[in-house]
Parts: structure tokens; sequence; C-alpha cells
């Protein structure tokens, strides 16, 4: 049994760029082993092929009653199988396809369900069961990822995704299967759920929708809403909004999803449906989720200004997910991995390629905040963990984004644009993504999928070079060797030559560990640089410092100070000017009330190197906040003066300089 791993953080706040949110929420999120499906060990023994679920919800009782029946075909002959089921769910019986009632028992630790046959089931045959099942979801009963609501029942809404297991579920992620949903509410509510819908003939006081989902996918998800829907149009995308505390951002976010549909349409081909359904959630649920055809946004994810990395990547999950998924858990990284660089893709498109590269420089040092076992070993980490997002999407998205360097843009544009036309409601493994790219590159790739998908690590350069004069032109030649230490690693790097005329590029191919070099040039070569724009993943100082603050970043938001500190420590020993790192054990301090040790620390980071700018106008906010706690009015007054004539307002920084010049920074006390 896995034991529960999980913190929650209350409401302690250091302003502006923190690590911390004003709202409980969770923080690290473990889920258990249930079946081996999560850590995705694919013993599932079905494949499933449809569902067939009649539902009855009762939003004031906050209450199901279901009847699911599965429809699958064994992949060896078995008489035992196994269904993961919330365990809020109370299952009342199984029935065999001839009606009679098999013998079922309850996992709870694995939140599952054993069913035992009378009879052992032929490999290939198709067969049946029905479960009925019955319980009550509030959100706050154990959820199979803890921490994480993905079922909840209220009189104003009620959400039901797939990873709630509120059905019973078999090859969680990887098993694609169609779905006939029926559900009944009392009359003035709606269904928004994946597929066809219609309205059926209904008792006196409630109303019956049926949802027909056709295309094998993961239709396992519906919200049950009160009112009428928000419809906002914008370039021939009409989405529409089921909001409650965020209904004002409707026109915004649907501005921005219908330019995100209408440009990975571009990229990737026709979505399954274009007009989309957004449904807000609550604290608590995932910031955001991608079913077919809708959206599940918390409140924290909309915010109040549009979070354009989320709508990018759960647009894009339409096509990566929806359309095309992975054959197992080793292969999340392509479904994954092209959702986080669909953000990626969408940024440059918007803002320049200077967003797209802060965007990858992201994905790199997320991939390497983990001590990562290959990426075609995915199924050995538990789901929504940091392990597992740095891996299949930091890492992910890292991959394809090195992966587009070496074919080139235009054939990776047409890489991403086959993948979902050939696998179109299909699964995909590695060794399909490959042979995809290897058509359209015209050239092997095994080496680079050997390299980054079936090996674990990240090289750190090293080269020392000679620059000659030669007697016939170009008229000189740099000559070196460059260094790292991964035996199998081969990869071409980019390498710049800074001449007194213009800088000349070359790739060198790096092989092994020891690879030598000549690179002739025209002018006098006066530095050599070793892919200078950070287009392979690797470590040197600048990534070690970013990648222990980012640790460290995860350590506060559990509150384990003591680790986050070390993981800080660590920057500081790379580079010991770090702004950030500085910044960031300043707010550990301040959040302990620990105030002198706090102020020496946002003194430091003003002395630092100042990367990034905002650390400036946020240590002189913070070291306001402590004289005012201490006191010293006249002090504090100083340093938001300061603060305001950095005119830098990332993160609202004015506006809180200019709050707390009005009235004093008064110390927020924990109840505990």
């Amino acid at each position: 049994m896995k034991v529960k791993t999980w913190f929650t953080l209350v409401s302690f706040v250091v302003a502006g760029p923190g690590v911390f949110q004003a709202q409980e929420r969770p923080s690290i999120n473990r889920v258990r082993d249930s079946g081996g499906s999560e850590r995705g060990m694919d013993r599932s023994q079905i494949d499933v092929q449809s569902y067939r679920i009649d539902a009855k919800i009762d939003p004031a009782a906050q209450t199901i009653v279901a009847t699911a029946t599965v429809r699958f075909v064994p992949l060896t002959d078995t008489n035992s199988l196994t269904f993961e089921l919330n365990n809020s769910l109370s299952l009342s019986k199984v029935l065999d396809e001839d009606g009679s009632q098999v013998s079922a028992s309850r996992m709870q630790s694995d939140m599952a369900v054993g069913v035992t046959l009378g009879r052992t089931l032929p490999t290939g045959k198709v067969a049946t069961l029905t479960f009925v099942y019955d319980g009550k979801l509030t959100g706050n009963e154990e959820s199979p990822v803890f921490g994480i609501k993905f079922a909840a029942i209220h009189p104003d809404v009620a959400y039901f995704m797939y990873p709630g297991r509120w059905f019973p579920v078999s090859g969680y992620t990887t098993d694609r299967f169609t779905m006939d949903l029926k559900v009944t509410t009392p009359a003035g509510y709606k269904v928004v759920a994946s597929g066809i819908d219609s309205q059926l003939a209904a008792p006196a006081g409630y109303a019956i929708t049926e949802c027909r989902f056709d295309q094998p996918s993961f239709p396992g998800s519906f919200a049950v809403v009160h009112g009428d829907a928000q419809g906002v149009q914008a370039g021939g995308v009409t989405t529409s909004f089921y909001l409650r505390q965020t209904s004002a951002m409707a026109l915004q976010y649907g501005a921005e999803i219908s330019k995100a549909m209408l440009f990975f349409t571009d990229l990737y081909g026709a979505p399954y449906k274009k007009d989309l359904a957004v449904v807000e959630t609550e604290d608590g649920a995932p910031t955001g989720y991608a079913a077919p055809g809708i959206l599940f946004l918390a409140p924290r994810g909309i915010g109040t200004a549009v979070n354009s990395d989320l709508v990018a990547n759960e647009v894009a999950q339409q096509w990566w997910g929806t359309v095309v998924s992975p054959t197992s858990r080793n292969h999340l990284w392509i479904q994954n991995g092209m959702a986080r660089y669909s953000e990626a893709l969408y940024t440059e498109h918007v803002n320049g390629k200077g967003a797209l590269e802060t965007a990858v420089h992201n994905d790199y040092v997320e991939a390497l905040t983990a001590d990562q076992a290959p990426l075609i070993q995915s199924s050995r980490l538990e789901d929504y963990s940091p392990e597992f997002n740095a891996a299949t999407y930091g890492k992910g998205a890292a991959v394809l984004n090195m992966l587009r360097g070496v074919i080139g843009d235009d054939n990776f544009m047409k890489l991403i644009r086959a993948v979902p036309e050939q696998f179109a409601w299909k699964s995909i493994n590695t060794d399909d993504f490959r042979h995809v790219a290897e058509q359209v590159y015209g050239q092997e790739l095994g080496w680079f999928f050997t390299e980054w998908i079936e090996s674990s690590g990240a090289p750190q350069f090293k080269m020392e070079y000679t620059v000659f004069r030669t007697q016939k032109s170009p008229g000189f030649r740099v000559m070196g060797k460059i260094t790292q230490d991964l035996d199998l690693f081969r990869m071409p790097v980019e390498m710049k030559v800074i001449t007194e005329g213009n800088p000349e590029t070359q790739k060198v191919e790096v092989v092994g560990t020891a690879s030598e070099f000549a690179v002739d040039t025209f002018g006098k070569p006066k530095d050599v640089q070793l892919d200078p724009d950070d287009h392979v993943l690797h470590y040197d100082d600048n990534m070690r410092v970013a990648v222990a603050i980012k640790r460290g970043e995860e350590y506060t938001q559990i509150g384990d100070y003591s680790e986050a500190l070390k993981e800080y420590q660590k920057a500081l020993d790379v580079t010991r000017n770090s702004s950030l790192a500085h910044y960031r054990i300043g707010e550990l301090f301040f959040l302990q009330g620990n105030w002198q040790p706090s102020a020496n620390e946002f003194r430091e980071a003003l002395n630092g190197d100042l990367i990034p700018k905002w650390t400036e106008v946020w240590a002189h906010i913070n070291l306001g906040k402590i004289f005012d706690v201490s006191d010293q009015r006249d002090r504090a007054m100083n340093e938001y003066r300061q603060a305001l004539r950095t005119k830098d307002n990332t993160y609202g920084a004015l506006q809180e300089a200019e709050k707390y010049m009005s009235q004093k920074y008064v110390r927020q006390r924990s109840s505990n």
C-alpha cells in the first residue's frame, strides 16, 4: 500500500513573484499505485471498446447513482479482471453479459475493483460487464490523485473528470474507448459532455440528456451546470462558457481560445471540434484539464488576466490526447511534451522568437530538476508528481525542441502535422513517432531517440582550442577538442566563432566523451562559443543555478524550508551574486517571521546580478514591509519610493508599492 505523500500550503503570502499563492492548495500531488495503471505498468488484460453509462445526478444531495456497461476484448484467456473505481463510490453489484451477478471485491488501497468470473473469457472474444454503483461526491473525499479534486457535485455545478475514476476504468490514459452517456438531472440543469447530445423524454421535474462519442478517445468527462452558457464568438470560433466566480473573463478568454484554436488548426490540421465548452470548476481542482470538446478551468487558473500558456496547453490537447495518444504510459512524453511545446509554439507566434527562447529555457530547467529514469520508462513515475511533470512535460518539450533543431523548422512543422493525420483516433508509441520523423527528414534518427528517450542524463561540455593562421584561404583555423562525461552521447552542436569580421557558425558532431574539431574562418577568431543559443539540453553554471532555484521553489511549496534553503545555497555556491537565489532565501525567512536574516537577503539581492530584473523592485517592496513590521515607517516609505523609481511593474509591483505608501503593511499571522 502506498503511503499518502502530499502537503497543503495555507494562505501565507509573500509579495508578487513569490512561490506561494493566496489560497489553500495542494503543492505536491502523489497518486496511489492502483493496480499499476497510474504508474503505467500496463498490466491490463483487456482492450476496452466502449462504455454505456446511465447516471442520475442529485446536485442538492451531492450524489450519483450509475450503471456502467463496459464492452471489452480480452487480450489473454482470463477469469479475473481489475478496474479502477473511486473509493467514494459504493459498488452494489457486477453483472456479466447474461445478467448473472459475478463476484466483485473492493481493493480500497488501490482504489480498484477485482472481478472474478465463473468462467474463463477467451482471448479476442467480445465480452461485457455491467457495474451498478452509487455514492456522494462533495470534493472532500479521498481523490485518486491525493490533493486534487477531479470529481465533485455541488448545487451550482458538478464536474466529473476522467482521472476521478467516477466510472470503472481500465488502461488509464492509454486504452481508448467510445462512450454513450445518459445523464438524468433535475429540470433546469444542463449536461456538458463530449460528443453529440440530445434531449430524451423525462419524468416531470427532470431532464435526461444523452451524449454519444463514437470515435475511440477519452470522452469520460462531463459537467452538470445551472443556467445558460455565455457564448463568445471570435474569429469564426464560438466558445460556450459556464463560469461563476470569473464570468467577467469570458470575453477575454473567448478571444484567446479562438486565436489558439485557429493557430493550432493551421499547425495540426482540423480538430475534432473547433467550438469548445469551458466549465469553471473550483479551487482544489486541477488548474486546467482538457477532455474532447471541453476545457475544465479552476478559478485560480482563469485569474484576472488571460493565462495564454494555460489556454495553449489545454487547446492543444484537443489534438494531443484527444485525436492521438500514447500506446502506454512509457510514451506519454509524446502527448504531454507536445502539449507543453505547443505553449512555446503559440507564444512564439504571439510574442516572437525571444518568447519562445524563454519558454524553452524554462522547460529545460524543469527537465533537469528531477533525477530521471529514461523517458521510455515514464511508467515508473507517479501521475501528477513533480518527477512526472519534469519528465513527460519538461523533458518531453525539450526533446521536441532539440529534434526541431536537428531536422530543421520546415521538417519539424511537417512532422507535427503528419502525426495527428496518420494516427488520428489511434495510439502511438515512440517508434511510430520516430518513423514519421525519419520519413519527413529523409535520414535515420535512431541515434537521437536512443540518446534522449532511451537514455538519461545531460552532458556538461568543456572545450579547449587553439587558433592557427593558415597559408591558404580562408586564413585561420580553430582546432580543438570538446569533452563531456556521457560515453554514449551523440549530438550535432552549433559552434559560433566570434571573429574580427562577421561571426561564423558551424555544426560540430559531438560523439562520446571526446570529440575533436576544426573550423576555418576568414576573420581572426576572438572567441569560440559552443551551443551559444542553448539548443542542446546540457548543464553549465547558469543552468545549475536555475535548476537549484527551481528545486528550492518546489520544496518551498510543500513547506520543506530546510531542503529549500539547501537548494538555494547550491545556487549561491555556483553564482555567489545570484539575486534570485538571495531573493528566494529572503522569502523563506520572511515567511518564518525571521526579519533580520530576511532583510539581509533582500539587501544581497539588490547588490547581486539583478537577474531577473524584477528582483530589484520586489526586494525594495519586501524590505519596506519588514520595516513596517518593525515600526520603522520612515524607512519603509523610503523602500516603497525606491520601488516606484524602478518603474518596473512586473507582477503588479508598482500598485503594491503605492498600496503600502498609503497604508502601513500589517503582518499576516497564521491562525495556527
